[in-house]
């Protein structure tokens, strides 16, 4: 435990001393992090949600407003239609995906615009079937070789 400063000694010569005993009874060797430099985003300033920043920075989190969060979901949504096995799925992802686009047209939340309007589930079934026959008319060329 601390002693208590001495009375008549100048609070900054007693902390420099405390200092310098602990330095002397190696209590600051091989702390971690000892002789490297600050972290990346190490900043001076206080900032009282520092704690949530960094555990969402570690765990890979991010918070959008939700109207960049459903353009990422749409455009995701797109991608992944694309990639879809069959023309079910393909259409079941862009009719759950459009409800949420003309929900949020109709009734906007607050921050950026959307700017988007729902995909036209047909135009995006034909250019799912034009990939789909390319992928396939690829594959049958590359086995015959």
């Amino acid at each position: 435990m601390t002693e208590r400063k001495p009375p008549g000694v100048p609070f900054e010569s007693w902390v420099d001393k405390q200092i310098h005993d602990a330095q002397s009874r190696g209590e600051f060797d091989r702390l971690p992090g000892a002789g490297k430099p600050l972290p990346p985003g190490t900043d001076t300033s206080y900032d009282e949600l520092w704690w949530i920043k960094r555990k969402m920075a570690r765990e890979g989190l991010a918070v959008l407003p939700p109207s960049l969060a459903l353009r990422k979901e749409a455009e995701d949504t797109l991608a992944a239609a694309f990639a879809a096995p069959s023309e079910r799925i393909v259409r079941k992802l862009l009719t759950d995906v459009n409800a949420k686009i003309r929900d949020m047209m109709f009734k906007p939340p607050p921050g950026p615009p959307l700017g988007m309007k729902p995909y036209d589930v047909e135009d995006v079934v034909r250019q799912w079937r034009e990939r789909r026959a390319a992928v396939d008319g690829a594959d049958a060329l590359g086995s015959d070789a």
